[in-house]
């Protein structure tokens, strides 16, 4: 399959080569849009340093590049990722299409317009700056595929047609909601072998797992440590699906946000750390001090390690 010759980072076009170890979900800011720039200091003291400060760790551990899945509805603000990746060293790809929260005001809203809107932040960059997307989002939950995320998926769609960026897809596997989304893709003539259905680990159910390899997707198994599902059913499944010779289209990941809203507590004090930071202290580091340490006893080979953590990110982004 023929690659493409560069892909668009925050800092500007790198070629695939450059992706080195990474790790295909997660977030540098989660927020309301709009609220970094606003209210800074409801996402406590000093948030780009304390990102660039856990990036700098993960990048000495030896991740070269992350996906910040951080669409316009979660807060995305392009300059700060910018900034991130300047002074960590590690690369950063950002999204562009829509997460759950679509606003009353936007009800109207059809695919191809969002399509277009999507289309300009890959082609010309976020509005206000040169910073380019470098996939594609969508996303549905328990929920279903609700009108307006049909929309926001349909436009997404569009613009992969348009321009050949691969999609990441925000999914719900206790429903078994990547059926209807993939319905969706082959309505709108996506290639299925471009998108990636995220969450994944979210179920051990291994044949509704298999059913979506057997479509041509991408596996997203990027909720570690997690909340429905232990850590350790996590990576027995990851395990499983690796013995059943799908390494070559697994992404592992965490889904780790960094930056977020300290919350007030009942007696009025703000903590130091959000409350995603208190279930995930690790940060982008769990996977490696806890899950690859794992597979290894399990006796996962170092080449399907560096299958899902190298060749898999690369050869999903840089496809044609």
């Amino acid at each position: 399959m023929p690659q493409a010759a560069t892909l668009n980072s925050v800092l500007g076009p790198i070629t695939p080569d450059q992706l080195g170890f990474t790790l295909m979900h997660e977030h540098v800011l989660v927020a309301a849009s709009g609220l970094y720039q606003s209210y800074p200091d409801l996402l406590g003291v000093g948030p780009e340093a304390r990102a660039i400060a856990s990036l700098k760790r993960a990048k000495a551990a030896g991740i070269d590049s992350i996906l910040d899945a951080t669409t316009f509805d979660l807060g995305r603000h392009a300059p700060l990722l910018r900034a991130v990746s300047q002074a960590s060293g590690v690369n950063i790809i950002n999204v562009t299409g829509w997460w759950l929260d679509v606003p009353r005001f936007m009800r109207g809203v059809g695919p191809n317009q969002m399509a277009r809107e999507f289309i300009r932040d890959i082609t010309e960059g976020f509005r206000g700056t040169d910073i380019r997307a470098g996939l594609l989002k969508c996303a549905a939950d328990i929920d279903g595929v609700t009108p307006p995320l049909e929309t926001m998926a349909r436009a997404v769609a569009r613009a992969h047609r348009e321009t050949g960026i691969p999609i990441m897809v925000h999914s719900h596997p206790g429903t078994q909601l990547a059926r209807r989304q993939i319905e969706i893709f082959r309505e709108e003539g996506v290639d299925l072998t471009r998108v990636k259905i995220d969450h994944s680990n979210d179920t051990t159910d291994l044949e509704y797992l298999q059913w979506i390899l057997d479509q041509g997707c991408w596996l997203g198994l990027d909720r570690y440590p997690g909340r429905l599902v232990s850590p350790r059913q996590r990576t027995n499944t990851l395990k499983a699906l690796i013995d059943l010779g799908h390494a070559g289209r697994l992404c592992p990941s965490h889904d780790c946000i960094c930056i977020h809203l300290h919350n007030e507590r009942p007696d009025g004090s703000i903590p130091e750390q959000h409350d995603y930071y208190r279930g995930n202290p690790d940060q982008y580091l769990y996977i490696h001090r806890q899950v690859l340490p794992q597979l290894r006893e399990m006796g996962v080979r170092e080449a399907d390690i560096t299958t899902m953590f190298v060749d898999n990110p690369r050869n999903f982004l840089a496809a044609r």
